[in-house]
């Protein structure tokens, strides 16, 4: 199997591919090089291999998918779960309660976010247009929804694997990345049912859904994670995420198509 990032990602997730490799026999590829030629010369690295695409590069992966390569999440995924936009058409579509969301400004002040932000960048409450710091070609805009923290389930295949909650330590974004708080938090019946129903919507492999808890108890969605980051969960849980993961994977080798035929 190949683990796959770019080099700065690779740097930062060191901690996170060992733990991987103590399982599993993960060769790491880093890329960089995303030019045509780049993804020709990154497809004959990769042939035949199991591939996990640590990587937020929806058409690099779709040109890998072109040509055989099996990538986990697959392209699909690493599509909607990287543009805000649309994974906010994909909640719509299936009746999930989710944070409102338009193309522009219904009224300030409000939240803008990057479409393809992550990581709780590109993320600013704004009084006007004026007062958007960051550049960027495609801008969504939300209303300030009143919460008491926010929270990611972390899903494995058709298993919801762990859940963390998120405070904001002196902002109102509470990524774990950025000093918020966190705290293992366990899923209702109906989060789950939810979530599950995201998760199996795009077959997914391993991703992170987030929602916003509200003072009156209910829910709304607001992102999806590809590829999630897993510290906050180290963090809260006693299981090895990376294990959970190792094990899925080993699965989806067996039954993975375009395996080569061994000798």
């Amino acid at each position: 199997m190949i683990v796959l990032y770019e080099s700065a990602d690779a740097e930062r997730n060191i901690g996170f591919i060992r733990e991987l490799q103590r399982f599993q026999e993960f060769r790491l590829v880093e890329w960089d090089d995303w030019t045509v030629d780049g993804l020709e010369r990154l497809a004959g690295e990769l042939a035949d291999e199991l591939v996990l695409f640590r990587v937020r590069r929806p058409e690099a992966a779709r040109f890998l998918e072109d040509r055989d390569i099996f990538l986990v999440n697959r392209a699909e995924v690493n599509r909607v779960a990287n543009d805000k936009w649309q994974s906010f058409q994909l909640m719509l579509l299936l009746g999930m309660p989710v944070v409102p969301t338009f193309r522009q400004a219904p009224e300030f002040p409000c939240v803008v976010k990057s479409a393809d932000g992550h990581g709780g960048t590109e993320v600013e409450i704004v009084e006007s247009l004026d007062d958007i710091s960051f550049d960027s070609e495609s801008l969504i805009f939300q209303p300030i929804v009143e919460h008491t923290a926010d929270v990611r389930v972390y899903v494995i295949g058709n298993e919801v694997v762990g859940a963390v909650k998120r405070s904001a330590a002196d902002s109102f974004k509470a990524n774990y990345s950025l000093g918020g708080s966190a705290e293992k938090y366990v899923v209702s019946a109906a989060q789950e049912k939810d979530v599950l129903k995201i998760a199996r919507s795009l077959n997914s492999d391993y991703i992170g859904i987030d929602f916003l808890l509200l003072p009156d108890g209910r829910h709304l969605f607001n992102e999806i994670e590809d590829p999630v980051g897993a510290r906050s969960f180290y963090e809260t849980h006693d299981d090895n995420i990376a294990e959970l993961l190792v094990g899925h994977l080993k699965k989806l080798e067996k039954e993975r198509p375009f395996r080569p035929k061994k000798e």
